[in-house]
């Protein structure tokens, strides 16, 4: 499937498997590598497509310690087009907007291959630190500079939870020029479910076509993870905390709910009549963990088919 051409259309039923490029500090063969290991788990995963993250410290995000040390990757875009030569699926390119200048930011938008190539635009974990490009100039300039360009933004249910307003958050961002979007990774199916009814409503009440919403799932191998998750502002439900950290294993507890979370909502998404796909995340260097993610891949490649 093409995902590019299923976003321009307004359909959903695509999957995509999310990464991490590697850590800016790689060595060059250890570069190759890890680049050569990353198409092994791709083709393993038969997703429709890939994304790659934008990483950000977000240190203002969570004033608590953070589980893990923010170590800088490199850029996305570049690592597509100089070590990901043999892809040829459509990928879905993050941009940390905070972390360009207009200028930068401008160039990647011309030079961007929009046959392949989809963005989604992140903006500031904090509204206290903007960074040196909002999201609100961001999408002037892809209106400006890059209309025809598959543009997405990011859908947070637990804020829905928290304000009961997510789904007006993300009209505004469509009638800016977003045409998908991308949850971050979801645990608690109630609350996205409660953001898509909203919408849904929402965009009946407004005579809005609502466009495709992917929902990001991750399978979660150990307690530090699970910290690390809800560090960064993951909702995991009080039952379900308790489940994986009393599972026998935590890794195929994880599996099986996120399993259950993609069935869950690609139901509700149909029966609302919101086109909904999904994208499985696997950003762990433990080779257990990317195993799984890839596993998970699969299963949910059959969710989308049935």
């Amino acid at each position: 499937m093409d995902v590019v051409q299923s976003v321009r259309e307004g359909r959903g039923g695509f999957l995509l498997f999310g990464i991490t490029p590697p850590k800016a500090a790689t060595p060059p063969d250890r570069l190759s590598q890890i680049t050569e290991a990353n198409l092994d788990r791709l083709r393993a995963a038969n997703a429709d497509g890939i994304a790659l993250y934008d990483i950000a410290e977000e240190q203002d995000r969570n004033p608590d310690a953070r589980p893990f040390p923010f170590l800088p990757t490199h850029d996305p875009g570049e690592y597509l087009a100089h070590h990901l030569r043999d892809w040829h699926k459509s990928t879905v390119i993050y941009r940390a907007v905070g972390k360009y200048s207009e200028p930068e930011l401008a160039q990647w938008l011309q030079n961007a291959d929009a046959d392949q190539v989809m963005t989604v635009l992140v903006g500031a974990s904090s509204s206290s630190n903007q960074g040196s490009t909002s999201l609100r100039r961001a999408y002037e300039l892809r209106q400006e500079l890059r209309p025809d360009l598959v543009t997405g933004a990011i859908l947070i249910p637990e804020r829905h939870t928290n304000r009961g307003d997510e789904h007006l958050r993300m009209l505004g961002k469509q009638e800016s020029g977003a045409q998908f979007f991308v949850s971050q990774i979801l645990y608690d199916s109630n609350a996205a479910k409660d953001v898509l009814a909203a919408y849904a409503d929402e965009c009946e009440a407004r005579g809005i076509t609502p466009v495709p919403v992917v929902f990001t799932l991750s399978v979660c191998g150990s307690l530090k993870t699970l910290d690390f998750l809800e560090w960064l502002g993951v909702k995991v439900p009080g039952w379900m905390r308790r489940d994986l950290r009393r599972a026998e294993s935590t890794l195929a507890a994880s599996l099986e709910l996120s399993r259950s979370i993609a069935v869950d909502m690609v139901q509700y998404g149909r029966r609302l009549g919101v086109p909904v796909g999904l994208n499985v995340e696997s950003v762990s260097s433990r080779r257990v963990e990317i195993d799984a993610a890839v596993a998970l891949s699969l299963v949910l490649r059959g969710t989308l088919a049935d």
